[in-house]
């Protein structure tokens, strides 16, 4: 799949977190990720170790902004280090515009061509259907639902748990 020709994946910079800030702590942002609101940048900056050689933090930006974020992770336990899980957030102004396909296309290409990752795992809310068709059309699967997963909005939100064998 191509990126949008407007739209520039790039490793994500400590000075980048100002900016992660704002796009995770958009209302949709925040609904459809395991983030909460009222996150303080520094504690963005601790979390988001752009240091870690099995985690890449890419941004997506347009016209010098950043519009969503990517977290690639590689498990370092032997028997699972085939694999690496994902979880990304697009900022709500953006969302439908191309911004995650950018993103997921990036964090693909990543983990088969350079890591070598055999199995890329996430989670999403069950809920999030425009989550789960970007998901479907890079050739995640479903593989089970997981019920009361996480504690959102006042209520427990299920969570399906989704996987990419590469091929």
């Amino acid at each position: 799949m191509s990126q949008p020709p407007d739209i520039a994946v790039r490793a994500a910079e400590p000075a980048d977190m100002a900016q992660v800030a704002d796009v995770l702590g958009r209302p949709r942002a925040v609904w459809g990720t395991l983030q909460t609101p009222f996150v303080p940048v520094a504690l963005r900056e601790h979390r988001y170790d752009v240091t870690d050689p099995n985690a890449r933090q890419l941004v997506a930006e347009t016209g010098g902004r950043v519009v969503g974020c990517i977290g690639l992770r590689r498990e370092t336990a032997h028997r699972r280090s085939h694999v690496a899980s994902i979880g990304m957030a697009v900022h709500d102004d953006f969302a439908g515009r191309g911004v995650g396909t950018a993103l997921m296309a990036a964090a693909v290409d990543l983990a088969d061509r350079w890591w070598n990752v055999r199995r890329l795992e996430l989670h999403v809310y069950a809920d999030n259907a425009r989550a789960i068709a970007l998901y479907e059309r890079f050739g995640f699967e479903r593989e089970g639902l997981l019920r009361d997963y996480a504690w959102r909005d006042g209520a427990y939100a299920d969570s399906l748990a989704m996987a990419r064998l590469r091929p």
